[in-house]
């Protein structure tokens, strides 16, 4: 939305809405920035960005909408989709004949208003809103989706019990599969654990139910309770799709299958494992896009943040991510990838499942049921030419030995393992049979990590109590963190515990939990001389940690403090991920 300075300037000035002084101040600063007036006003908190959309929808003649309390019907929000709507800041909430109004934050978005045009073929309206309507209206979907899921569950589930369900031959359960129900009763679960923000749907057999759970930020909840005779049913198309035998209900089986939810293509990966009472589900949501990502933006900071990306420069070695299932060693993985992937050099790798489909990247999915494991993958991998390959996991001798084989023969190796630390990572390898010389030639850093949830916007400040602080300094070294807020600026030069705020999670209609979304906790052990020598006269995990902690590292409790002094998260969530 242009408008002159000029005239946005005798608009502000004649409302009083902005002083004559900040306006000047905000020219001088936008001539020498080459930014908007308009943004240099806002980022000094001169007008709110909400006042300043009023003042352009009223001097450019645009309708201005306020969306807060406003009920949208769910057909009619439902002809954006939900991460469109939330990408753009675009809401449709009016559709009459061939006609749809649209509330927008930015009304000369032209690309999102021909997109909408094209899906709806109806004539746009665009309207300028604020961001509190905007956030009113994503809410809805959310709860739109709830109540039409209950309906069409409901109906469908009603639909199985009249057309039965004892059957046990392959050709009935496909036909059950196949049948309308219970297609619309998947297709609306997948859709609306989507719209949750869910990264695993749980199906669980009960004895005279069927429990759906799903996992959001770490943490399972119960979705809903379904009658146990549809299970059949939903079973045998979750089958289908992911390509399994239907007959089989003795063994377990695993498969995948791919799906577009909200303009948004999703993978899913189909764990069935017989339980007492029938077969269990668990469908990991993969989205199949990580670009974007950043070390940054996935929790690193400070020195681990140097680290990583000296690490990352290297041409040879290797780089291990470590932690437990769930642990987000996966993305940070792929985020490495993603930094370097560049035209001038070739990327292979080896995984077990591959859980994001990257671009310009070779990815090699391990079948152990013909022989294709991780050490044959690695052994082809390297008559490949690559200059980086990615290893999955480590899981025994001979991948090990490969994978450091690899990093001293002219390759950058990342690779992930299953140990509690960073420093664990070293005694778990020479008990695998590589010999320590080996291991300090070729390993680069080591990285510890889990994934705390993220504080909402509404969370609740608070500062330690003097017990606090000291049941505080008890688990950490508290002095390492308080230097480190000070050094990356996060805290005042002669800030003590006493005066650094933490944050409480705080229940709000936008938030129902207090928190959303994750980012990791790291301790990221860089492999220097000094570590070298402790291995090499086989000290502990314990020595190599106490080492590396006092070079700078800071371990995985003490960065999650960290991000609690800057109300990241809190300390009740670093304290559940690291103890768990």
């Amino acid at each position: 939305m242009y408008i002159s300075d000029t005239h946005l300037k005798s608009f502000l000035a004649d409302a009083g809405l902005v002083s004559q002084k900040d306006f000047d101040v905000a020219e001088r600063e936008a001539k020498e920035s080459g930014k908007q007036v308009s943004d240099i006003l806002t980022a000094h908190n001169s007008i709110g960005e909400d006042e300043l959309r009023r003042t352009y929808a009223y001097i450019l003649g645009i309708p201005f909408v306020s969306l807060v309390g406003t009920v949208i019907k769910y057909e009619t929000l439902g002809l954006i989709p939900e991460p469109v709507a939330r990408r753009n800041n675009i809401i449709a909430y009016n559709h009459h004949g061939d006609e749809l109004e649209v509330a927008m934050l930015d009304t000369d978005d032209l690309a999102a208003i021909d997109f909408i045009k094209k899906k709806t073929r109806l004539k746009i309206l665009p309207r300028l809103t604020d961001v509190a309507s905007i956030k009113f209206a994503l809410k809805q979907y959310q709860q739109g989706l709830k109540d039409n899921l209950g309906d069409v569950i409901k109906r469908e589930t009603e639909a199985l019990a009249k057309s039965g369900t004892a059957k046990e031959k392959e050709e009935d359960l496909r036909q059950m599969a196949e049948g309308v129900s219970a297609v619309r009763i998947i297709d609306t679960l997948l859709r609306h654990a989507n719209a949750q923000g869910a990264s695993d749907i749980h199906i669980e057999p009960l004895e005279e139910t069927l429990l759906i759970r799903y996992r959001i930020d770490g943490i399972l909840h119960d979705a809903m309770e379904l009658p146990k005779h549809a299970a059949p049913a939903i079973t045998a198309r979750v089958k289908v799709l992911a390509n399994m035998r239907l007959d089989e209900h003795r063994l377990p089986q695993d498969g995948r299958f791919g799906a577009e939810s909200g303009g948004e293509k999703i993978s899913f990966r189909v764990s069935v494992l017989p339980t007492y009472y029938g077969e269990k589900i668990v469908m990991r949501l993969l989205r199949d896009s990580i670009s974007g990502f950043t070390l940054e933006s996935i929790g690193f900071h400070g020195l681990a943040l140097e680290q990583m990306h000296s690490a990352m420069r290297a041409t040879t070695g290797m780089i291990l991510s470590c932690g437990p299932t769930g642990a987000g060693k996966s993305t940070t993985l792929y985020t490495l990838l993603d930094l370097v992937n560049t035209p001038n050099v070739n990327i292979s790798t080896i995984e077990d499942p591959i859980e994001y489909q990257m671009k310009r990247i070779n990815q090699t999915q391990v079948r152990p049921e013909i022989g294709f494991t991780f050490a044959n993958g690695l052994r082809s991998l390297v008559r490949q030419d690559p200059d980086i390959v990615m290893v999955g996991e480590i899981r025994d001798k001979e991948t090990a030995s490969l994978a450091i084989n690899a990093a001293l023969t002219g390759h950058l190796v990342l690779s992930t393992l299953h140990t509690n630390s960073a420093a664990g990572a070293i005694p778990r390898l020479l008990d695998m049979g590589v010999e320590p010389f080996l291991l300090v030639s070729t390993l680069r850093v080591v990285i510890g990590q889990r994934l705390v949830r993220k504080l909402c916007p509404s969370r609740e400040k608070y500062e330690l109590s003097r017990d606090e602080q000291t049941q505080l300094e008890k688990g950490i070294d508290a002095g390492a963190v308080l230097r480190a807020l000070k050094d990356e600026k996060a805290a005042a030069k002669d800030a003590t515990w006493k005066n650094i705020s933490f944050y409480r999670a705080k229940d709000s209609p936008e938030c129902p939990a207090g928190y959303s979304g994750r980012v990791g906790i790291y301790e990221t052990l860089a492999v220097t001389p000094t570590i070298k020598e402790l291995v090499m006269k086989n000290a502990t995990a314990d020595d190599v940690e106490k080492q590396a902690r006092s070079e700078g590292m800071l371990t995985m409790s003490e960065d999650g403090i960290f991000k609690a002094a800057q109300g990241v998260t809190t300390i009740e969530e670093v304290l559940r991920v690291v103890t768990e």
